[in-house]
C-alpha cells in the first residue's frame, strides 16, 4: 500500500465572528492510497498556513513541503513518517503551524491504519480504559455574569453535569472576573462541575489572587491563567494555588510539552489531537502518566477532532472528563454524517474502523473555499 495523494481542503462557515472560536473554519487533510483507502485529518491552526506547509515545493533537504515527503510511502509506518516530516521541515519551525500540519496528516494516517486492519483507533493505541467519559460542555463566557448564568442553565438542561466557560471578557478587571465566575456557578447550581478558562490574561500573582477568589465558587480547575511560555510562572502558581491548574492546548508536539512536563508545571495537561496527532499524543500520555498528573483533551473544532480526541482519551488511565465543544456552528454539527457529541453528558468512542466517521461531502462542497491542486 502506498500514498498517492495528500489533499488539503479549506472550509469556512458563512458568518465568521471576531471571537476566540476555532469552529468557524477548518483545514481537512485527506490522504489517499493506491488501494482506495482514504484517511481524514484536521489541524486547529490557520487553514491557509497549514495548507502552505503541506503544499510547499522543495526548497532544500530540511525545508520542504510535506506532501512530497509522503507520496509513495507506506501509510502504516506512522512513526517513521513523523520523523521524516520533522527532519525535513526543521527550517520551517519545529513548532506551531508545521507541527499542526504534521498532526493533521498523522490523524489521517492512523485513520487509514484503522481501516486497513478493520479496527477502531483506540484499539490500535493499546486499548481503551474507559467505555465512556463524562463530557463537559465547552463554551465562551457571556458578556456578564447574568448572561453566563443563563448559558450554564441551558447546558444543565441539555444533560451536562459539567460546563467550562472561557476567554472574553475575562481579564478586564477583578470585578468582571468575579462576576463571570459567580454567574457561572449560579447557572450550574451547587452540584455542577464548573471549569474556568481564563485565556492567558494574567501574571502569576494576579492569577493566584483569582485562584483564591474563584476557590470560593468551588471551581474544578483554572485553565490557562498565564501566557503559554511562562513555565516558571506556572510552576510557581501550581505550588500555591488552592485549585488545580490546567493548560497545554497551544502546545504542538512532544518538545513543546517537555518544559511543562519536566517542570511539573500543571495538574491537568490538555492535549489537542489536531495539534499533536496520535503519534505524539501517545508519547505525551506516557510522560504525563509517569509524573502522576492527569490528562484531558482540548477540542474546539469539528467532529473529526472530536472523534480523534475520544479515541485517544479513552486510552488514558486517569482520564476523568472530556472537552465537548458546544458551539452552535455548522462546521461542528454538519461536517460528518455521524453526530459525535455527548448524550446526557457522557461520550463514548466510535467503534467503526479508523476514526469511525464519514465526511458529509455535500457540506464540504457548500463550505469549501480552497483546495490543493
Amino acid at each position: 500500500m502506498k500514498i498517492t495523494q495528500v489533499i488539503c481542503q479549506i472550509l469556512r462557515i458563512k458568518n465568521v465572528e471576531a471571537k476566540t472560536a476555532s469552529s468557524q473554519d477548518s483545514v481537512l487533510v485527506r490522504v489517499r492510497t493506491d488501494n482506495g483507502l482514504e484517511g481524514i485529518g484536521e489541524a486547529d491552526s490557520s487553514p491557509e498556513m497549514v495548507k502552505a506547509v503541506i503544499d510547499a515545493p522543495f526548497s532544500h533537504n530540511v525545508a520542504t513541503g510535506l506532501r512530497r515527503l509522503l507520496i509513495g510511502e507506506n501509510p502504516l509506518e506512522t512513526d517513521r513518517l513523523w520523523e521524516k516530516m520533522y527532519r525535513q521541515s526543521m527550517y520551517c519551525g519545529r513548532r506551531s503551524t508545521t507541527i499542526t500540519a504534521m498532526a493533521a496528516i498523522d490523524l489521517a494516517l492512523w485513520d487509514i491504519k484503522g481501516k486497513h486492519f478493520g479496527e477502531p483507533i483506540h484499539r490500535l493505541l493499546g486499548g481503551k480504559k474507559h467505555d465512556r467519559l463524562r463530557a463537559y460542555a465547552s463554551i465562551l463566557f457571556g458578556k456578564n455574569g447574568d448572561e453566563t448564568a443563563r448559558i450554564g442553565e441551558r447546558f444543565r438542561e441539555e444533560g451536562y453535569s459539567a460546563v467550562k466557560f472561557g476567554w472574553e471578557p475575562m481579564g478586564h478587571s477583578e470585578a468582571v472576573d468575579i462576576d463571570l465566575v459567580k454567574g457561572a456557578r449560579k447557572g450550574l447550581g451547587d452540584d455542577g462541575i464548573l471549569l474556568v478558562d481564563a485565556g492567558c490574561v494574567w501574571d502569576a500573582r494576579t492569577a493566584l489572587d483569582r485562584a483564591n477568589a474563584f476557590a470560593e465558587q468551588k471551581i474544578g480547575w483554572l485553565e490557562e491563567p498565564l501566557r503559554p511560555d511562562d513555565y516558571e510562572g506556572y510552576r510557581w502558581l501550581r505550588d500555591r494555588s488552592p485549585v488545580p491548574i490546567a493548560s497545554g492546548e497551544e502546545e504542538c508536539g512532544r518538545y513543546s510539552f517537555r518544559p511543562l512536563i519536566d517542570g511539573r508545571c500543571l495538574d491537568v495537561y490538555q492535549v489537542d489531537l489536531s495539534r499533536n496527532g496520535f503519534s505524539e499524543a501517545n508519547y505525551i500520555r506516557q510522560r504525563v502518566e509517569e509524573i502522576g498528573a492527569r490528562l484531558c483533551n482540548h477540542c474546539y473544532t469539528s467532529p473529526v477532532t472530536v472523534a480523534a480526541s475520544i479515541h485517544w482519551l479513552s486510552t488514558c488511565k486517569d482520564a476523568f472528563i472530556f472537552e465537548d465543544c458546544v458551539e452552535d456552528s455548522p462546521l461542528r454539527h454538519e461536517l460528518t454524517n455521524e453526530r459525535i457529541q455527548a448524550v446526557d453528558g457522557w461520550i463514548s468512542p466510535p467503534e467503526g474502523p479508523g476514526l469511525g466517521i464519514t465526511i458529509n461531502e455535500d457540506f464540504v462542497k457548500s463550505a469549501l473555499v480552497d483546495e490543493s491542486r
